[in-house]
């Protein structure tokens, strides 16, 4: 039986991850080591916590020696943790930096002193900056972030390489597009849209709501991830887009069809520091491993709805607890002077 290691595994995507890799590699045994900060949840994971395939192990990718005692044993190693929130890295971007890059670094040096066979690092398409549909960003274009939280991510991916370049590891980067799906934390924009909107609250949208985003459905993400897991080349990233494109208002206004819900809850609000417009990715280097995303846009938000709309316990304990206060320093001014949607 194979060993994985998925740091970060307690989080919205690496828990999907988790749950797809023992559907689909049953004879593989996955170590979740997770800090469980604010976003980290096991409940994201009560349905296999009680699978032998599975354990759980408290600790930070920042903990060096608590990297390498979860890791000990382990074949392989996918790293999800990260501080990913915009918003929040503009507010202070210290422990992005810890966790981003030293986290990232800790998870290389661990793996390269233990003879670990194969790592997998999860970056963002926000490390290339903005980008154009005709123009699209490749995996060798220079980096160009703009936000805090960009510049940690690109750094991990560029430590990556080193560690590749230098020490021979077995690495490959991932560079998703935005997901949605299950298990998302409500500060993202679609759950949070999606989770105001069940409770008749204002959609608060940045800007003109004009900023243009892929919406990769967590599942296609998933698949990539293990294909490129198993498959990708040494040294390599990889970008990964579903080519689900709309602009942010666009997507406000289907979750409000989606709910039969009114326009009159999206609130224009104003735009954060340095938004980016657009995110475009040739991923021409992952379709010649034969993925395919299997969600459109259509596709992707409906069972993105329908699970937030079928799961209303999970994110109503999450939204009266720490995240309200987060909420309304956030938001709080910006509603107060929000300018309604017209059409």
């Amino acid at each position: 039986m194979r060993k994985l290691l998925v740091a970060g595994g307690a989080g919205f995507i690496g828990s999907n991850f988790i749950r797809y890799v023992m559907r689909e590699r049953p004879d593989t045994h996955v170590v979740n080591f997770d800090a469980l900060t604010y976003a980290g949840n096991l409940e994201n994971l009560a349905d296999v916590a009680g699978d032998e395939r599975y354990s759980f192990v408290h600790g930070n990718v920042a903990d060096a020696e608590a990297v390498a005692g979860a890791m000990r044993g382990c074949d392989a190693v996918v790293n999800f943790a990260a501080e990913s929130h915009v918003d929040r890295s503009i507010e202070d971007a210290a422990d992005f930096m810890e966790t981003n890059l030293r986290g990232a670094y800790n998870v290389l040096s661990a793996a390269r002193d233990l003879g670990v066979e194969r790592v997998l690092h999860i970056s963002t398409d926000e490390v290339y900056g903005p980008a154009t549909e005709e123009n699209p960003r490749r995996e060798d274009d220079p980096f160009k972030p703009r936000s805090p939280y960009a510049v940690s991510k690109a750094a991990g991916d560029m430590m990556c390489h080193a560690f590749a370049e230098t020490y021979g590891l077995q690495v490959v980067v991932a560079r998703p597009a935005n997901n949605v799906g299950p298990y998302q934390y409500p500060e993202k924009a679609i759950p949070l849209f999606v989770t105001n909107a069940l409770e008749n609250q204002p959609l608060p949208v940045y800007g003109e709501g004009l900023q243009m985003r892929d919406r990769l459905y967590v599942e296609d993400n998933c698949r990539a991830l293990l294909l490129l897991l198993e498959r990708g080349e040494k040294g390599e990233a990889y970008n990964i887009q579903a080519d689900n494109h709309r602009p942010n208002i666009e997507v406000a206004r289907t979750i409000l069809d989606l709910l039969d819900k009114p326009y009159s809850l999206i609130q224009f609000v104003e735009d954060r520091a340095g938004h980016d417009p657009c995110y475009y990715l040739d991923w021409t280097k992952l379709r010649a491993l034969g993925w395919e995303p299997q969600y459109d846009f259509d596709a992707a938000m409906q069972a993105t709805v329908r699970w937030y709309a079928e799961n209303r316990e999970w994110w109503q304990r999450i939204k009266s607890g720490d995240f309200r206060a987060y909420y309304d320093r956030q938001y709080g001014a910006r509603l107060a002077t929000a300018r309604p949607y017209s059409a």
